[in-house]
């Protein structure tokens, strides 16, 4: 049987969501009537995904009274407790028992991705990592112009379009990874990923098409107060399946 666990990354400050988030952690800021987490916990229990970890840093007294230990929504939430900032992976570090593949999520991840099966891709493939990616447009809303060293013209594109790959803060490791982080190290989850890497470590990425947004962006919280209510049962999952 495949076992499933999931780390949720809940210990940052939020600081582009200020003043909101003087008061209330990133985690809890209200989609559709639901915090972010519970909506994330609803949609890791409707896809049979019960062992969950959240690691705690700022106001981690709000985000612990909420969620206890899961028994509302029928799954077993323990935690871990950042003293110090440790970044974005260096809490990984404090999560003793950890399953041989396991899930990390930020705390303010707004999906419809199928969790498991990105977990089970990235098993199926014995990848040392896996991060998701999604493909993002940003459009320029000016004349883009190029020019050389004598200030002659090289190029002129009106209102160009950029396309990249971002990660959507939705990764996968092997318990080994962990073995690549210093006891409280301090580390983003772009460094350690380039760490494997450098280390020949396969580190794989997995395309999704779905919903994503990045709710640490104003403009995208906004939008996902829109979609909720435009596609509620895709997001805020029955705990009854």
């Amino acid at each position: 049987m495949f076992k499933a666990q999931v780390i949720i990354l809940a210990g940052g400050k939020g600081s582009r969501l200020r003043p909101y988030t003087t008061v209330l952690p990133k985690p809890l800021m209200p989609i559709g009537g639901y915090p972010i987490l519970e909506i994330l916990i609803r949609q890791l229990k409707f896809m049979g995904i019960e062992n969950i970890v959240i690691s705690t840093g700022y106001l981690a007294e709000l985000i612990e009274a909420y969620c206890g230990k899961g028994e509302k929504w029928g799954v077993n939430i323990r935690y871990v407790h950042e003293e110090k900032p440790l970044g974005t992976a260096g809490a990984l570090k404090l999560v003793k028992q950890t399953e041989k593949n396991f899930l990390v999520l930020n705390g303010d991840v707004f999906t419809d991705m199928n969790f498991l099966a990105f977990l089970k891709w990235h098993a199926q493939h014995d990848a040392m990592a896996s991060l998701s990616v999604k493909e993002r447009r940003i459009k320029i809303d000016f004349g883009v112009v190029g020019f050389g060293k004598n200030h002659e013209l090289s190029g002129y594109h009106e209102k160009p379009e950029h396309r990249s790959f971002v990660s959507i803060g939705v990764n996968a490791f092997n318990e080994q990874a962990k073995s690549f982080i210093q006891s409280g190290e301090s580390i983003g989850m772009p460094d350690l990923m380039l760490r494997l890497r450098d280390l020949s470590k396969k580190v794989l990425c997995y395309e999704i098409r779905q919903e994503w947004l990045d709710l640490g962006r104003l403009e995208d919280l906004e939008r996902a107060q829109e979609i909720i209510v435009q596609k509620k049962n895709k997001f805020i999952r029955s705990l009854h399946r």
